[in-house]
């Protein structure tokens, strides 16, 4: 197997030969992997019959998904000894988080959020890449002085994950402390769903050097060192899995003054890109693809918003991911970003699976994104956390969490005009828009969805 410093070696030479080696060892690993699945995997063998004999370009490929590929799991996956029935038995027990799975494997599972719970396996020579692209983006991402800081105070880490069951994060955690990677006495885990004081007491009495966790979470937290609840003084917070606002990034950066690193990531890729200074996420292209496209998969231009993003993956040889439909909107950086990284540059801008349709009074459907609902309530004082639920197909209930000393009933005078407005803009002014008494909550993974769609 190779190790993880050979492949970090191999990467920096990638890396300083430029964009060309890049796309360069991109099409060697697809080709590689494509054979792989074929040879392997029941469901892409059948899948693929039509195929060329070499695959270099992923529009070849046909688009997969979680519903069906979980519906094909024991055809899907490459080894024969895991079965859908077996890898549900052992994520049934929560003891077994980074346990491994038949002595091989670590398990992780989705939260459901979007109707669908998937189950994922990594092998030991994925984790070795995993491992090397996060070496990768902490070299990219923590100047030396920053580095110095942290092994001064000792790289004292607190994690802010859900610890419920074999979600990834977690997972992950609890391998590398089974593995000898990370030692308990310098690394804390805390559960994201506890209640926020209880977060705020714990932090306040660990004084993490580096915190990690969800960025809507984070940005909480932010919120309580802003009110003086909180007292730390972190020389790195770590966002994990979620795309950041900019409203977000500057309330961290106010509440905590310190280096903001921003990754983006997923079960299906657990490293798919890391944050620059100039706001954007640099993907991993040599060892995965991502391609922005409309909702009839058909190519999205650089520089415009997706409706979703097809992943590839080129190193998940026990259960391959090619073309698979992720469900997040991103915008492609069109030119090279200012920070000098060649590595393609994108923004997250929210979830397919989070877009709200309403009826319109032409008789028309209003379909309208995420961000224009985070766009707008980031735009009005003392709002901590929102949420928008769409109760009925004509209506949505906003959920607040107000910062404290907040006027409640000016502020959601504001929100009402605001959520009337922007629903006026999109032909839907019949959407009724009530004011929720329950604050905003967690999806079961720990993370706060910025809107609910009905369903």
């Amino acid at each position: 197997m190779t190790s993880t410093l050979a492949l970090v070696r191999d990467d920096r030479r990638t890396l300083r030969q430029g964009p060309d080696a890049l796309a360069g060892r991109q099409r060697e690993r697809l080709a590689a992997m494509v054979d792989f699945a074929r040879a392997n995997s029941p469901y892409y063998r059948e899948l693929y019959r039509t195929l060329p004999a070499r695959v270099e370009d992923p529009a070849l490929l046909p688009v997969t998904c979680k519903q069906t590929l979980m519906a094909r799991f024991d055809d899907w996956v490459t080894d024969p000894e895991v079965t859908v029935d077996r890898v549900r038995a052992f994520v049934a027990d929560p003891r077994q988080v980074g346990e491994r799975f038949l002595g091989r494997y670590l398990v992780s599972t989705t939260s459901g959020t979007t109707g669908h719970r998937g189950l994922f396996l990594l092998d030991d020579r994925a984790a070795a890449v995993v491992r090397a692209l996060s070496l990768r983006a902490a070299r990219r991402t923590l100047t030396p002085s920053v580095t110095a800081r942290l092994l001064a105070r000792r790289g004292r880490t607190t994690h802010i994950v859900a610890t419920s069951g074999h979600l990834a994060a977690y997972a992950v955690i609890a391998r590398s402390r089974a593995a000898g990677r990370l030692h308990a006495r310098g690394s804390r885990v805390l559960s994201a769903h506890s209640p926020l004081p209880d977060l705020v007491a714990q932090l306040n009495s660990c004084r993490p050097a580096l915190l990690s966790g969800y960025a809507t979470v984070i940005a909480l937290l932010a919120g309580e060192q802003l009110a003086g609840r909180l007292h730390i003084a972190p020389v790195v917070v770590s966002l994990l899995a979620e795309g950041l606002s900019e409203g977000d990034r500057r309330k961290i950066r106010s509440a905590f003054g310190t280096h903001v690193v921003d990754t983006y990531g997923c079960n299906e890729s657990l490293a798919l890109a890391y944050g620059c200074a100039f706001g954007w996420l640099h993907v991993h292209s040599d060892w995965l693809i991502l391609e922005p496209v409309e909702a009839d998969h058909q190519p999205t231009p650089p520089g415009q918003e997706s409706f979703t993003v097809l992943l590839t993956s080129l190193y998940r040889w026990a259960q391959p991911i090619l073309r698979y439909d992720l469900g997040d909107s991103i915008l492609l950086r069109p030119d090279p970003c200012p920070c000098g990284d060649p590595l393609p540059a994108i923004r997250v801008r929210g979830r397919a699976a989070d877009l709200l349709s309403f009826p319109r009074r032409d008789g028309g459907t209003a379909r309208i994104v995420p961000m224009a609902f985070e766009t707008l309530l980031e735009s009005i004082p003392d709002i901590d956390l929102f949420q928008v639920v769409q109760t009925a197909p004509a209506r949505v209930r906003v959920r607040i969490r107000s910062a404290a000393g907040a006027d409640r009933g000016r502020q959601w005078t504001a929100v009402h005009k605001a959520m009337g407005a922007l629903l006026t803009a999109h032909g839907a002014d019949q959407v009724s828009v009530e004011r929720a008494d329950e604050p905003p909550e967690q999806s079961p993974g720990g993370k706060y969805r910025v809107v609910i769609p009905w369903s």
